[in-house]
């Protein structure tokens, strides 16, 4: 459920290395997430990590911070994954020179061009305020391991009937 109440997120547009400034972000129109834009033209080779500027800085309001992740067709399109899979932006950077980045491996030689639409954000709400509380026994069944959706156990439990079924006949 959304709020009602607006946020004002302040932007400082920055200027690249040719005196441009990117594309003014807005929200995508079916969605929730802001398109980001490459602030340069960039050519990267194979195997090569570079961060590539976005050419905006904001600030926050205060409780919240941005998620950066790829846009779903950067990897067909420039060859290039996020290698922090989602980039952290906190209220506390929102300096004027504060640019934000888009930190990029290429999986091929690639070329991307100054305000291709490279990524793309969302604002959060901080994590509330909780603390750990240790334990012996969660008292829950296991689900069946890390990335298994409940297939191991299903799995495990196939294999066992499978073994038992083979020892009596």
């Amino acid at each position: 459920m959304r709020k009602s109440k607006r946020l004002q997120i302040k932007i400082k547009y920055i200027k690249n290395s040719n005196n441009y400034i990117v594309k003014p972000v807005k929200r995508i129109e079916q969605g929730d997430l802001v398109d980001l834009y490459a602030a340069e033209d960039v050519d990267m080779k194979k195997g090569e990590f570079k961060l590539i500027p976005l050419g905006v800085a904001m600030e926050l309001p205060k409780g919240y911070e941005a998620h950066i992740v790829p846009r779903s067709s950067t990897f067909k399109k420039y060859h290039i994954i996020q290698t922090n899979s989602t980039g952290i932006i906190d209220q506390s950077y929102c300096g004027d020179e504060d640019q934000w980045m888009f930190p990029a491996y290429a999986l091929e030689d690639t070329h991307i061009d100054f305000n291709d639409r490279i990524c793309q954000f969302r604002i959060v709400e901080n994590q509330p305020d909780f603390y750990f509380e240790q334990v012996e026994t969660l008292g829950n069944k296991a689900r069946g391991g890390f990335g298994s959706t409940g297939r191991w156990i299903n799995m495990k439990q196939k294999r066992y009937s499978e073994i038992m079924d083979t020892k009596q006949n």
